[in-house]
């Protein structure tokens, strides 16, 4: 197959990466797509970094089998566990997504950014790096649980988690949100509604999108079709697990491009 034509490679924990999957189409239409959803050994974020870079060795060599001309890691814990590793072993381009605490901090009015995601994200050395050049005003939240309701489709219990979660915080002195998870994304319609219209809410999504497409067209790698395409597939039961990652689809290409963005890393 010619190299232009090859599909790209793009991959969760879950269905989390759903969301990023959305501004990839929109950003690169004429491109074709196969997403995996690693449903069988979700969540990430609860695991070890030896634990998801061996995950992630997994799935990537599924994909591989597809003879895939690129990888987008859509997921913030596995870009931090195994961006730089897979960067190292292998000869097409990877791309990551990492929460987009630069455009949050340009936001800053005087009070706190709140970085909503999962523990491990938060412990690992990509995102402690990115505080360490972006987080002077940031405030680290982990949300344990919250995926598994993105997972679940329990609409009714993200929205209980939230208003738990925001009941904490003094709303008076938070200038912005970061969804530092792609899973989060699908709560943004209503985290906006929940938080005060001053308060930005930002995520990596389309920066990714955006850095994908500067690689591939610095690459000669750009597909010259003029329609693109999308499979779909998971590690776990397919009967099971392929309709609601289509309902999500629909869901995430329904949602606006996040207020503001960060390229993934």
């Amino acid at each position: 197959m010619e190299e232009k034509r090859k599909p790209i490679g793009v991959f969760d924990s879950g269905v989390g990466g759903i969301s990023t999957l959305a501004a990839l189409m929109r950003e690169l239409p004429g491109e074709r797509f196969l997403y995996l959803g690693d449903m069988a050994h979700a969540p990430y974020g609860t695991k070890t970094t030896e634990e998801v870079q061996q995950l992630v060795r997994q799935v990537v060599a599924r994909l591989e089998e597809r003879e895939i001309k690129a990888l987008v890691i859509a997921c913030n814990t596995a870009t931090g566990a195994a961006a730089a590793m897979l960067r190292a072993e292998k000869p097409y381009p990877v791309i990551g997504i990492e929460p987009a605490l630069k455009p949050a901090e340009e936001h800053w009015q005087g009070g706190q950014i709140r970085v909503m995601a999962t523990p491990l994200t938060l412990r690992q050395e990509k995102f402690l790096s990115l505080m360490e050049r972006f987080g002077a005003h940031a405030v680290p939240q982990p949300c344990p649980g919250l995926m598994e309701l993105v997972e679940r489709e329990d609409e009714k219990g993200a929205a209980e988690y939230l208003e738990n979660l925001f009941r904490g915080w003094d709303l008076a002195r938070v200038d912005a949100v970061v969804l530092g998870c792609t899973h989060y994304v699908f709560l943004r319609p209503l985290i906006r509604r929940m938080l005060p219209d001053r308060i930005r809410i930002t995520d990596g999504n389309a920066g990714t999108a955006r850095q994908l497409r500067r690689v591939l067209r610095e690459r000669g790698m750009l597909s010259d079709g003029q329609e693109g395409s999308v499979e779909m597939d998971t590690t776990g039961d397919p009967e099971r697990d392929l309709p609601v990652m289509r309902r999500l689809l629909e869901r995430a290409r329904a949602i606006p491009a996040g207020e503001d963005e960060a390229a993934g890393g």
